[in-house]
């Protein structure tokens, strides 16, 4: 062999063939066809596209994990005539692009392939109905995979060449789908007339759909939403003067939107998505469907505000869908497992009567990154968790304190004042319509009793579960003095005064039901007790009251209210598995 050409470019090879003599007897000039093709993504997960790396074509858990992460683009770039746009397979606007997950066709070679031979991307025809790819080789963005078109040859630039395509996310995991999708791209080699190409080379991506996250009470709020309606002024007042004094933006949802429906928790839940590139909030709605049914798609979705939901099958919707019984841990530890993004919490029946519908379900336990906790909440009258139990921060111990509802609390609290001579002191003293009642008179009703003992018992099973669940212990919980009692046609229970664990959660901040209780020294015990056990983890309360228009139709503060807050810092592709 003589020598390789010193041109990088020179795609041409000389061969001299010797005798032993060393005479030259033949010389051979053998012209080489050599194409670099890459097709690749932010494997790495730092926003940028890096070229080939070696892990683009697998998915991988953890801080040294590997995977490109796609968004499912359900904002809407349009603020009117607007529709989620991964039900639109057009890019409206520019903007759209940053939603989507960059992929870069990389390509080093001859000026243009040999004959016949070509460039295609294509995907399975289960992936095509989780993404599609647009290119950017006209300023129209073109389509190149959707569900009807699986696959599609695409430009081979010669030389040194980048194109760019833009993969857009158009369903979340789900029951039947685990979040994973493959784009491949092959190089086809013709055979002869009749018969189809082959691929001599293929190299292929893989993205991971990214979950939708529930935030916890724990987390900084950026906005309050609540309804106005005829009769809920002073509830609406009360709200205003605490959520300005925590420095947050009130945002009223007015009866021509809400059609008399004030309960603001029960229509949706907040979340968002997350990515290398990209991060925005996207409301969870409900099935339930009641007066607020079209307030999350008319009035929240928009540039960068996410919508998602689901359908019920057969209409099979009951009390539990409603997102008051949706709620997620802060993050914690079990048993050395970590859940740095909190555990979604659920309140079902056991083992037959009401339940969150199953399409619910799924969707939730899909998402994996925050593994669903089922309580029973089926023993409530309205059946949602949020009637016995919150979170809230604190300053030692894992960051936070369960707060739960507690009969036994109670009764220990008007035990303690009748023994100090208060019996006589009553609830909703001053209150109108409702008639007064005594300590003496509370101790004394049996029947009360009894079903408090029972209502102790189903939140005792419940405190259970979450401390082995959440890796909690004793000094974790906090026991605040609810009372419940028994709706006759329902033969549930409710709170029998304004439920103080139904609260709202802002910062250091908390907005609570004004539970009318009896009042020792002018002040009312229950208030008392209630500011003694936060203040003590350096939170402050303020009582609200909601006691007509909420706590008489079984909702409290938190029922009527809602809370967009900030994300995690941590990025939930580093959980590990």
């Amino acid at each position: 062999m003589s020598r390789a050409s010193e041109h990088e470019n020179d795609s041409k090879l000389s061969v001299t063939y010797y005798e032993e003599s060393g005479a030259g007897i033949a010389k051979v000039v053998v012209h080489l066809t050599a194409v670099e093709i890459s097709l690749d993504v932010d494997a790495d997960r730092d926003g940028t596209v890096e070229k080939n790396n070696p892990h683009k074509g697998s998915w991988k858990w953890g801080p040294n994990g590997h995977g490109a992460i796609v968004l499912v683009n359900c904002d809407s770039e349009r603020s009117y005539w607007k529709e989620p746009d991964n039900e639109d397979d057009h890019i409206s606007k520019v903007s759209d692009l940053k939603d989507m997950s960059l992929m870069v066709l990389r390509t080093r070679g001859p000026a243009k392939l040999p004959e016949g031979y070509k460039l295609t991307m294509h995907i399975s025809q289960e992936d095509a109905k989780t993404v599609r790819v647009f290119h950017s080789f006209t300023k129209d963005y073109p389509l190149v995979l959707s569900r009807e078109v699986l696959s599609q040859e695409v430009p081979y630039l010669g030389g040194e060449g980048e194109l760019n395509f833009y993969v857009e996310g158009l369903r979340f995991p789900d029951k039947d789908f685990d979040g994973l999708v493959t784009i491949n791209l092959s190089l086809l080699e013709p055979i002869c007339d009749g018969i189809p190409e082959t691929p001599i080379f293929t190299d292929k991506v893989v993205f991971r759909v990214a979950p939708w996250i529930m935030t916890p009470n724990t987390l900084p709020p950026v906005e309050v939403f609540v309804c106005s309606t005829r009769d809920n002024y002073q509830f609406l007042k009360g709200m205003n003067n605490f959520v300005s004094k925590c420095g947050q933006k009130l945002k009223i949802c007015y009866e021509y939107m809400n059609r008399g429906d004030r309960w603001m928790q029960d229509e949706l839940e907040f979340g968002y998505i997350d990515s290398p590139h990209q991060c925005f909030p996207v409301v969870l709605d409900s099935p339930r469907d009641g007066g607020l049914q079209g307030f999350s798609y008319e009035e929240l979705l928009g540039p960068d505000f996410g919508y998602v939901t689901r359908v019920a099958r057969n209409n099979d919707v009951s009390s539990l869908d409603s997102f008051g019984n949706l709620e997620v841990s802060p993050p914690v530890t079990v048993n050395g497992k970590e859940y740095p993004l909190g555990r979604i919490i659920i309140g079902v029946a056991f083992p037959t009567g009401r339940n969150m519908t199953e399409v619910v379900q799924e969707f939730l336990w899909a998402q994996k990154v925050q593994k669903p906790i089922a309580l029973f909440s089926d023993w409530l009258s309205v059946g949602h968790v949020d009637e016995f139990m919150t979170f809230v921060p604190a300053p030692d111990r894992k960051g936070f304190r369960l707060l739960l509802a507690s009969p036994d609390a109670a009764y220990k609290l008007f035990k303690g004042l009748q023994n100090d001579g208060h019996g006589d002191a009553k609830l909703f003293d001053g209150l109108k319509d409702e008639k007064p009642v005594t300590v003496d008179e509370i101790l004394h009703d049996e029947t009360l009793r009894s079903e408090n003992n029972y209502v102790q018992s189903c939140i005792d099973w419940n405190r259970d579960v979450l401390k082995r669940e959440l890796g909690l212990d004793e000094d974790d919980i906090i026991d605040l003095p609810i009372l419940f009692k028994d709706e006759q046609e329902a033969r549930r229970a409710a709170a029998y005064y304004p439920d103080m664990v139904n609260m709202i959660v802002l910062g250091k901040n908390l907005g609570i039901p004004k539970p009318f209780g009896p009042r020792v020294n002018g002040r009312c015990a229950l208030e008392a007790e209630m500011c003694s056990l936060m203040e003590a983890l350096g939170l402050k309360c303020t009582f609200i009251d909601d006691f007509a228009s909420y706590h008489k139709m079984m909702g409290e503060v938190h029922c009527g209210s809602n809370v967009r807050r900030k994300p995690f810092d941590f990025k939930w592709w580093n959980v590990e598995f």
